[in-house]
């Protein structure tokens, strides 16, 4: 069967402190952002980050040899939060460390949407015959200059996940989890109604779903707290061999604290 399926994956969860070496011109430049809406850095909140930036995740996310061996034909970074300097363009210095000859760009500002508007990207190349392997990254990095409500009261970690797609095989013949669709609506139970219900699915729920969803009766698995946009990625990179072999679909689904909306991607497994 067509389609890209899950190759390889990589999570990273909480990588060391890293001192600031460009602290000046940080916050030089967030002074220069804010002062047009009347505001300015809190230096006693940047200082008191981990300063993990998103060069420094994508480089742990490599350092797998997973990730590290891939050759992407499409490199998506995603993300939900800004990087704490943006001073370097992370997608293009992801390709370069895989290879060099992926197109790349990244997607941001859709919240925790962001990684399944990249699996919808990377499944409209493949069907166009415009990549046969793809790499999407999700990063989360938590050190920002201007107090935030959900990195203050969640708390959030640091935090990063990789998945690369390849096409050839099947998700049945130990190929792994092959991607079907991604779809959002406002609510869980519309989010899910047409995904729930069958045999040998798997409901992977993300820490922002709130109460019971309806009309499944078969195994749950939820994500702990402690991230935004990564969560769900994070144990899809932790277990995407185990679900893939046990079940025959396996359903994500998290919605954004911030929009209300609900966000849905299905694969196919080989179990069930």
């Amino acid at each position: 069967m067509s389609g890209l399926a899950v190759r390889a994956a990589a999570a990273v969860r909480s990588p060391e402190r890293r001192e600031p070496d460009d602290r000046a011109a940080a916050l030089g430049y967030f002074r220069d952002l804010l002062a047009p809406f009347g505001e300015k850095p809190d230096e006693e909140l940047f200082d008191s980050g981990r300063h993990v930036r998103h060069r420094d995740l994508a480089d742990l996310l490599v350092a797998d040899e997973g990730v590290g061996g891939s050759r992407p034909e499409l490199l998506i970074v995603t993300h939900a939060l800004p990087d704490v300097v943006p001073f370097t363009a992370v997608a293009p210095y992801l390709t370069d460390r895989l290879g060099g000859r992926a197109a790349n760009f990244s997607v941001a500002q859709q919240g925790l949407a962001a990684p399944f508007t990249a699996l919808r990207i990377a499944s409209a190349y493949e069907k166009a015959g415009r990549a046969a392997e793809v790499v999407i990254a999700v990063l989360e990095q938590t050190t920002l200059p201007t107090p935030f409500p959900l990195v203050r009261d969640t708390p959030l970690v640091d935090s990063a996940a990789a998945l690369v797609l390849g096409t050839g095989g099947d998700a049945g013949d130990g190929g792994g989890l092959r991607f079907v669709r991604a779809h959002a609506a406002g609510s869980p139970a519309d989010a899910l109604g047409r995904e729930l219900g069958e045999d040998g699915t798997l409901l992977v729920l993300g820490p922002w779903v709130t109460g019971d969803v309806p009309g499944h009766g078969g195994p749950v698995h939820r994500v702990a707290p402690g991230s935004y946009c990564t969560s769900l990625w994070l144990d899809l990179a932790d277990h995407w061999r185990e679900w893939g072999r046990d079940h025959r679909r396996i359903v994500l689904c998290d919605t954004d604290p911030r929009s209300g909306r609900t966000h849905v991607a299905l694969f196919a497994g080989g179990g069930g």
